[in-house]
């Protein structure tokens, strides 16, 4: 029997596991899609990749990258891109690029949890800890903790990846700069969610995981990181409901990689969590639930403008 075969038949099968009984969605397009991974794809190839229709998985060269076929987390990233694909298809450059390249991040490592069940708290967080040789010195190909710090070493250099958008690394669209660094700039949002996650504690897929895969589903191919991260909060809102501690957890986690919710006051989360924390009174917590709430529904006017400012443009 080939190892590396029923290795990524158990890690896609798994997967599509994860995603019909967790969001109830049936394989990649909702409808049934049948998955076909191919292993072994080239020679010594140091990689994996989703094709538009297939998962493909490289051997690695056995020197750096051993076999991609044997990591849950890549097989998992690889199978999101296509469920990216069928949902919000997320144009793979700069900013849309870097939130594609996230959502797989986001959901592979909650497929490894979910199989392990892991809370938030217990997970590893990195994406790859087992795609490099022993003789490599890296913790994994990402950290969705600690982006920036998963692996420092004088074959790869300093893991590039940003934590916030102060450190935004600006590259051209093109193969060459990454289109416009995906890779890189994926770690301000999955920075994001794993803050949210743990702010929010328990199973991440649970909350923060059905957030998330409710803003895919609902978020448009252009969309920029300031876009999901209002689509977020606004089904954070009417998940859990408006106010709620999963919502303020949303916009503390965005608040965090400086990105601001818009029609939220600047430092709001922030002083949400001081008086949830016990150290605000419990006057100061239910004005600020209840700000946090005005907030929330005044962001779902805003949308819901928004939307009826592109249906006119539309009709034009």
């Amino acid at each position: 029997m080939d190892e590396s075969v029923n290795r990524a038949f158990d890690a896609l099968g798994l997967t599509r596991d994860f995603y019909q009984k967790v969001f109830q969605r049936n394989s990649i397009d909702a409808r049934g899609m049948r998955l076909d991974g191919f292993v072994h794809f080239d020679v010594k190839f140091n990689n994996a990749f989703w094709d538009g229709r297939h998962m493909v998985f490289g051997d690695g060269d056995g020197k750096q990258f051993s076999n991609l076929s044997h990591s849950l987390t890549v097989a998992a990233h690889e199978l999101t891109h296509g469920v990216t694909d069928h949902t919000s298809g997320f144009e793979y450059h700069n900013q849309s690029g870097a939130l594609n390249e996230s959502m797989s991040d986001v959901f592979g490592s909650l497929v490894q949890q979910w199989s392990l069940k892991q809370s938030a708290e217990e997970a590893d967080w990195l994406i790859g800890a087992d795609v490099f040789t022993p003789g490599i010195d890296a913790d994994a190909l990402r950290s969705m903790k600690a982006p920036g710090h998963a692996f420092n070493n004088a074959l790869f250099g300093k893991d590039p990846q940003p934590d916030r958008m102060s450190k935004f690394v600006h590259l051209p669209d093109t193969e060459e700069g990454d289109f416009g660094a995906v890779h890189f700039n994926s770690g301000i949002p999955n920075k994001a969610f794993f803050l949210a996650a743990v702010g929010i504690g328990g199973f991440a897929w649970e909350a923060a995981g059905a957030i998330w895969f409710e803003s895919l589903k609902a978020s448009s191919a252009d969309s920029q990181f300031q876009d999901f991260a209002d689509t977020t909060f606004q089904k954070a809102g009417e998940l859990f409901g408006v106010g709620s501690p999963e919502q303020s957890a949303v916009l503390a986690a965005w608040q965090e990689v400086e990105i601001q919710i818009r029609g939220v006051p600047t430092g709001a989360a922030l002083a949400r969590s001081f008086a949830v924390n016990g150290n605000g009174g419990v006057g100061r917590q239910d004005g600020l639930t209840a700000l946090t709430r005005q907030i929330g529904e005044l962001s779902a006017k805003m949308t819901g403008l928004a939307k009826d400012v592109a249906a006119l443009k539309k009709t034009r």
